[in-house]
């Protein structure tokens, strides 16, 4: 008889933004004549820019010719996309990797969901809270947590980001052995300083901790102090592991092309004690479970990082960082506090007059038809709060934020 994962059983109800989804297309279906806009799930709505869509039409080519057609490619990614990341995050901040250190893949969400496969079901995982819903629910389905009870798991070291602590999270008061750090983060928009980052790479680096790092929104970053990858503080290259994305930097969201970076210095230790390499292990699990990302797509992700390449995804980029001015001064405006905007294309608001966070989502779909996405969907911590997104087109941004200040509380 076959037998259940049973760890699957402790998730709680659907995905959120499956959740989400249900409930806009009921509306819709409800009322045919009105116009929904989202912005809700962290989809883009800019094209891929031309030096990607160039590059690859003459990938697709070569794909057609006996002479450059490519079958198989290597798991960990094509040697000219490595180098480029290389060369452009990397080495351009004085910060000393190698290729074979870096990991091409078809997602960050995928290769955070993935790289807790290398540790043991016993290690104790702490995550911020609010937090992007795959950090937990993998670690869920891994057998790391106990039962899900008052809005938490147990066995879960719970690092509460709020207004208080300007959404930052405090060092855990209890041991920790992995740690999910997201910035800029998803869902409150905030970013951790260098000296905040510094504190977090000091501590584990104290207690042989792990942080996995989330950077895919980096390329939002606009202010001098906050750190475009941890590897700019000195010892993460011994603790840390940095997730990156071509999905909100260059419109791959349907594309899928992202990057992890595991440097050799990091270690895991084994019941005897023995230190293993990360980099190693990860190699390992990636050549066993991943045939690699197309050759088309990899071309297109190198084009990012061409002069044209560069030019055009800053101009997007600047596009989505004016819609998030637009959001929140749209929300000033209209006596509604919130945070987020400026290094991420995220608008964390508080819900006004002391609403809960999906009584405020029905209120925006059913009198502005505005589509967002509840706080506590994140976390308990998320409960009288709101993400809105800035990944709309400009036109349909205002529109939204118009609506949006236009509603009575």
């Amino acid at each position: 008889m076959a037998q259940l994962n049973e760890n699957y059983l402790k998730l709680q109800g659907s995905y959120l933004f499956s959740t989400i989804a249900k409930r806009v297309a009921a509306f819709k279906e409800q009322n045919p004549g009105k116009s929904v806009i989202s912005l809700g799930i962290g989809d883009v709505s800019r094209p891929l820019v031309p030096a990607v869509v160039e590059a690859l039409k003459k990938a697709c080519d070569e794909m057609g010719n006996i002479n450059t057609f490519r079958g198989y490619g290597p798991e960990q990614g094509y040697a000219f996309l490595r180098e480029a990341i290389l060369k452009h995050d990397y080495l351009s901040r004085c910060i000393k990797l190698s290729a074979d250190e870096i990991f091409v893949s078809d997602g960050a969400k995928s290769d955070v969901a993935n790289f807790q496969e290398l540790f043991s079901p016993l290690e104790t995982v702490a995550l911020q809270n609010p937090v992007y819903p795959v950090y937990l629910d993998t670690n869920v389905m891994a057998g790391r947590t106990e039962e899900f009870s008052n809005g938490r798991y147990g066995g879960v070291v719970y690092l509460p980001c709020t207004e208080e602590n300007n959404f930052t999270p405090a060092l855990p008061d209890k041991p920790a052995d992995l740690v999910y750090l997201c910035s800029p983060n998803n869902p409150t928009g905030t970013a951790m300083t260098r000296a905040e980052l510094k504190k977090w790479v000091d501590w584990a680096v104290e207690n042989h901790s792990i942080i996995l790092y989330d950077s895919a929104y980096e390329a939002y970053i606009t202010q001098a102090d906050v750190p475009h990858s941890i590897y700019e503080i000195p010892g993460a290259e011994k603790v840390a592991v940095e997730f990156r994305s071509f999905s909100k930097t260059a419109g791959f969201t349907g594309t899928r092309c992202a990057y992890t970076v595991v440097p050799k210095g990091v270690e895991i230790f084994d019941a005897n004690g023995s230190a293993h390499p990360l980099n190693a292990l990860w190699l390992r699990r990636q050549t066993t479970k991943f045939n690699g990302v197309p050759y088309i797509v990899q071309r297109g992700a190198e084009a990012v990082f061409s002069p044209d390449g560069q030019a055009q995804i800053k101009e997007v980029i600047s596009g989505y960082q004016a819609n998030a001015r637009v959001i929140l001064n749209a929300l000033k405006g209209a006596g509604i506090q919130a945070f987020g905007g400026i290094n991420a294309p995220y608008i964390w608001l508080k819900t006004p007059n002391g609403l809960d966070s999906w009584t405020f989502f029905d209120k925006l779909l059913q009198e502005a038809q505005v589509v967002g996405t509840p706080g506590i969907g994140f976390g308990s911590c998320g409960e009288g709060y709101f993400r809105l997104t800035a990944f709309n087109t400009p036109e349909l941004t205002k529109q939204a934020a118009d609506r949006v200040s236009a509603l009575k509380f």
